[in-house]
């Protein structure tokens, strides 16, 4: 039993006990003692007053000690309520912890049961925590080996580097050997380029290939042109073969006027329109202008460019910086019916004119006459310029205009009568022997 009920009850007994005694019935017993004599009357009165005496004392002691009874009774009386309701409480919670042992006894049940059923796994994880002790084991192992394996590789890595260091070194030494090399080489073969394009352009050219090369870059040009006429309007056409000629930077068509419809020694006409047409195979293509060259106004140029000359796939010739590197030079007719080598002097009183001396002609292949509009090389395969009459070749070293006509059909709005004015005030400036 709980100590605390029992204690509550041994409490409830005794103030029970207390509070049905009757405390006020309870009178001192009689005495059975005889009467005294008369004589000791008043003795005995006196005595019974003491003792009256102390008997109110004592019942008056013995009502405080009630009172303080009755005092503690009501104070049990209340520390007994107060255990009723703790005992109230103590029960409650009694029963409550009666119903959770009563869970608790569930919980176990379950418990008892699931680990029956945790036996079996805990034994399949003993298992798998031995298999994985194994592989860790092995890891380690493995990872030993690895490290074993690292320092080797570190050991073999640092030799490699020593290695790889020298090689370097080795390699700079070699590098530094095979610029000076290069350098050399280069050198060299600029020495060999220079000393080549010496060569080159020293070594007369065979005759026979320079003239094969003009066939091969010959142009067909056509020339429609129109002008006022005493009845209406006149069309002057022109065909002719050139080829082109090149300074390096610009690229023209080399002809002479006589190659054009126009001429020097006519009335000068305002034109209405031009065309110019270069054609090689199937290819046609236009040239937009026309220029007479200061070196002399005979000398014409058709304007070409690049993208034409690559479409008619010809070789433009190189003007001759060095036209007196020879003193013979290669003329070739104007038609391509002949060619050959040609002693010429220089004019002292005209730079710009050399003259061809027609009686020295040497191997002069073809039926034909040197006469104006005939080409002339140098051995080298340079282009010297071009004859203006039959004794005296004009030097083309430059593409310095006189007069520019541009082709199209609107010439009339653009006089060209004072072009041609102008190249022939030119003409008849020079010399009497070079017109």
């Amino acid at each position: 039993m709980n100590k605390t009920l029992l204690l509550i009850i041994c409490d409830f007994l005794l103030l029970n006990l207390l509070a049905l005694t009757n405390w006020e019935k309870a009178v001192p017993a009689t005495s059975s003692r005889k009467p005294v004599p008369a004589a000791l009357a008043a003795n005995a009165v006196t005595k019974d007053d003491d003792l009256v005496s102390v008997m109110k004392l004592s019942l008056e002691d013995e009502k405080t000690q009630r009172d303080q009874l009755s005092q503690q009774l009501q104070s049990i009386q209340t520390t007994l309520q107060q255990r009723e309701q703790n005992l109230s409480q103590v029960s409650a919670t009694l029963a409550e912890t009666q119903k959770g042992a009563a869970e608790l006894s569930q919980k176990y049940a379950a418990a008892s049961q699931a680990a029956t059923l945790t036996k079996e796994q805990l034994a399949a994880l003993e298992k798998e925590q031995a298999a994985a002790r194994e592989k860790i084991d092995s890891l380690n192992v493995a990872v030993k080996i690895a490290e074993q394996e690292k320092q080797f590789l570190r050991a073999t890595a640092d030799s490699l580097k020593v290695q790889v260091e020298a090689e370097r070194q080795e390699r700079i030494k070699i590098q530094a050997t095979a610029t000076q090399l290069a350098q050399g080489v280069g050198q060299l073969a600029e020495n060999s380029t220079a000393l080549t394009k010496e060569i080159r352009e020293n070594r007369p050219i065979n005759v026979n290939v320079l003239f094969n090369d003009f066939l091969v870059n010959r142009v067909a040009t056509t020339f429609v042109g129109t002008r006022p006429a005493l009845f209406g309007v006149k069309t002057e056409g022109k065909d002719a073969r050139t080829v082109f000629v090149t300074d390096g930077h610009d690229t023209f068509a080399l002809l002479h006027i006589d190659d054009t419809p126009f001429n020097l020694g006519e009335t000068s006409w305002d034109w209405n329109s031009l065309k110019v047409e270069f054609s090689k195979g199937s290819y046609r293509t236009a040239s937009p202008a026309l220029t007479f060259l200061a070196v002399d106004p005979r000398v014409a140029v058709l304007s070409v460019t690049a993208a034409q000359v690559a479409a008619l796939g010809v070789k433009p010739y190189l003007i001759a910086l060095e036209p007196f590197k020879f003193p013979d030079a290669v003329l070739i007719s104007n038609g391509g019916t002949g060619y050959g080598e040609v002693p010429f002097k220089l004019d002292p009183g005209n730079p710009s004119y050399v003259r061809m001396d027609n009686r020295l002609v040497r191997r002069l292949f073809g039926d034909f006459a040197p006469s104006r509009g005939d080409l002339v090389m140098s051995k080298t395969g340079e282009l010297l310029g071009i004859m203006v009459n039959s004794d005296y070749c004009a030097l083309v070293n430059n593409f310095l205009p006189a007069q520019t006509i541009r082709t199209g059909d609107d010439l009339s709005q653009r006089p060209t009568s004072g072009q041609f004015d102008d190249l022939i005030h030119r003409l008849r400036r020079l010399p009497m022997k070079m017109q």
